[in-house]
């Protein structure tokens, strides 16, 4: 029987680095437990999960990311107090930092269904249905991954995504911009696209955004979209 039970943990604001190998510690446990699976007449049951963070400033890139979209020196970077990390996910560069939130789903797609397109739309809906719920139109642009919205005719991306799978487990995910400060952004080439911007949910709404309901909502539309039950945990 698949397990579509998806654990939440919420685990506060955290540098990237730690967020990583809390990520890749579980990410290698289902991993491991698949393998064994393999020689279990009895199968165990893999677990799904759904980490929330918020990031001290760091730019990341991924592994087809090209350096060029960084603006800054080293030099530049430590006078900032902002870190750089080139990490295993798909994508290019983007900024994490405080109004942001992380959302790292590590799941096994052998529980709910083995296509990362599908995995990618799933994320994409989850978010636009989010966005929806504050009234905001969010769409997708046919070549460009995230979620989009138009603004002062221009289209501005409002949430990014960069996910790296291994033997149908996934890890990383989607960064949305609630409160973020966008000038950072500033300082490289947004996912490597000159022409296009980024925005907040709070630049387009002009007011603060209370982070706990905007969860809760979140949850709310994974679970629609995996046809997942959400169990949250502290």
């Amino acid at each position: 029987m698949k397990n579509k039970k998806i654990i939440v943990k919420d685990i506060g604001r955290t540098s990237f680095s730690d967020a990583w190998k809390f990520q890749e510690d579980i990410f290698q446990k289902i991993i491991d437990q698949k393998v064994q699976n393999r020689t279990l007449e009895k199968k165990i049951q893999t677990n799904n999960y759904l980490i929330f963070t918020e990031h001290n400033p760091v730019y990341t890139i991924g592994k087809s990311g090209e350096m060029s979209n960084l603006l800054l020196n080293k030099n530049q970077l430590k006078e900032k107090e902002i870190e750089f990390f080139k990490i295993n996910r798909g994508g290019d560069i983007t900024f994490h930092g405080p109004g942001q939130i992380m959302g790292y789903p590590i799941i096994d797609l052998d529980n709910f269904f083995t296509d990362i397109n599908l995995y990618l739309r799933s994320l994409e809906n989850t978010i636009i249905d989010t966005l929806s719920f504050y009234d905001i139109l969010g769409f997708t642009i046919k070549g460009e991954t995230g979620v989009w919205v138009e603004n002062l005719n221009k289209y501005k991306k409002i949430c990014a995504f960069g996910i790296r799978a291994s033997r149908w487990v996934t890890m990383h995910g989607f960064c949305l911009n609630v409160d973020s400060n966008l000038e950072e952004f500033k300082n490289i080439i947004p996912c490597g696209i000159k022409d296009k911007g980024v925005t907040s949910i709070s630049e387009l709404l002009n007011e603060e955004i209370d982070i706990k309901k905007l969860k809760k909502c979140l949850m709310k539309n994974f679970a629609k979209h995996f046809g997942a039950k959400i169990f949250y945990e502290n």
